[in-house]
């Protein structure tokens, strides 16, 4: 709990009001209009807009295990640079989080970081092998309190370990993030299928490699009544299915990624007639490189409604870090991924925000409030009221910056954004009260001890 108070004046909400807001003790104290406190910092906010602080329900901090890539530290700061307040912590580490004991460090370590709420994500099966069941009850009960199940990376494609997770998390109102890819159809691909793919000499991956897993499992969700989440859609077909589940009343979620929003595999080829701005883009370029694979344009447009009407729930980071020389390669020996805290708020203002997709109470439901009520995180339901944690973040929508590795807070900096423009700037995040962000800078916080950690 921060023992620093704010008092943040003239703040822009999400519903267009404009108010004060007095941050004390790590909650909202006050709002309205033309308050006054002569203890608390004074932080101008006039012409800012101010969103509940955002939450992402899929981020790959690396730790234990892969901390060349990221640590929880690096990656919380990644976080609050990024305007995030809570971060969910996927489970492909080393060891993989399938015990109560990992998820409970992985969440101490968040703690002691004091960036952003690190909620880990529990594996659905021993080492992500997919052949028997992890602990899932016993990382539900742990000091972690796991909600959130995953092999991301993997696919549970065991259609009878799917139904028998499903049937577990049920039971304590968790729920099962699906990455949904069948293996087989995608073994050794390298990006989307299709002309383009056959052009560059590139295996294709279909789009009903993942349209067939979702299939599947809405019908498991539907059949055994538990909730479903689906990971990083790609495709205009995913879309399809998921449309039809929710109008037959199954339990799923779904999450884009800003990534798929925005980009298209058409940058793969090095066009840069196709995107101007995409200062650096190479063919071949790996930053590029990602599971599921860049898209077409249309499942890109597909994609962009899909959030607008609500089939698609919220927009999820997939925050992906890897070492210089894991990206600094040939394309086939490239891993998979990009990092995304530091961007995404931007690349959504740009894909849904300013094409008028979305406004900015959309922005605070996508990226917020309803991520935090899948992964069952609290304090998030009534943001900004008086009493609820001050979690929240600052942004002028109306600055335009160039992006580069100065805007790159953790480890990774394999961004296709480099050199790219983007709208909006984090002006400060608060997370329960204490200032990560201020003036645009990140803040140096206490470091943690490895007693504290322990």
């Amino acid at each position: 709990m921060s023992g620093t108070a704010y008092l943040i004046r003239g703040a822009t909400l999400p519903d267009g009001e404009t108010t004060d807001l007095l941050v004390r003790e790590g909650r909202i104290a006050e709002r309205g209009a033309g308050l006054s406190d002569r203890g608390a910092i004074p932080v101008d906010a006039a012409g800012l807009r101010a969103l509940p602080g955002l939450v992402d329900l899929h981020t790959h901090l690396r730790e234990p295990g892969f901390e060349q890539s990221e640590t929880v530290l690096t990656g919380s700061r990644a976080a609050a640079a990024g305007g995030f307040t809570t971060v969910h912590a996927m489970a492909n580490t080393f060891p993989v989080q399938d015990t109560a004991g990992v998820v409970e460090q992985v969440a101490a370590l968040g703690a002691a970081a004091g960036y952003a709420t690190v909620r880990p994500v529990g594996a659905v099966t021993v080492g992500l092998a997919g052949e028997r069941l992890a602990e899932i009850g016993a990382m539900a009960r742990s000091r972690a309190a796991v909600r959130v199940f995953s092999d991301d990376g993997k696919c549970v494609h065991d259609a009878l370990l799917m139904r028998r997770a499903l049937e577990y998390v049920a039971t304590f109102d968790g729920v099962v993030a699906q990455h949904a890819q069948e293996p087989r159809l995608t073994e050794g691909a390298q990006m989307n299928e299709g002309a383009l793919a056959s052009t560059l000499g590139l295996a294709g991956w279909p789009a009903v490699a993942e349209e067939a897993i979702i299939a599947r499992d809405v019908l498991l969700a539907e059949h055994v009544g538990a909730r479903l989440h689906v990971c990083h859609l790609s495709t205009a077909g995913s879309v399809d299915v998921i449309r039809w589940a929710k109008a037959r009343g199954i339990a799923v979620t779904a999450e884009a990624t800003p990534h798929h929003l925005l980009l298209t595999e058409q940058l793969i080829a090095g066009d840069a007639a196709l995107d101007p701005d995409a200062v650096g883009h190479r063919g071949y370029d790996s930053r590029l490189k990602v599971n599921p694979p860049l898209r077409r344009d249309e499942d890109v447009r597909a994609l962009r409604a899909a959030v607008a009407d609500g089939t698609i729930d919220i927009v999820a980071t997939d925050h992906a870090p890897h070492p210089v020389e894991s990206k600094e390669c040939a394309w086939a020996e490239a891993s998979f991924g990009m990092v995304g805290l530091e961007s995404a708020l931007s690349v959504v203002q740009a894909a849904l925000v300013d094409p008028g997709h979305l406004d900015w109470g959309d922005v605070a439901r996508v990226l917020s409030r309803t991520p935090a009520e899948i992964g069952r995180v609290p304090g998030y339901d009534a943001p900004f009221a008086p009493g609820s944690p001050a979690h929240l973040t600052l942004v002028d929508p109306t600055a335009r910056r160039r992006f580069g590795r100065a805007q790159l807070r953790g480890r990774g900096v394999n961004s296709p954004y480099l050199g790219r423009e983007l709208p909006g700037r984090i002006v400060a995040t608060f997370h329960a009260g204490v200032a990560t962000v201020l003036d645009g800078e990140l803040q140096t916080l206490p470091t943690p001890t490895d007693h504290e950690v322990a």
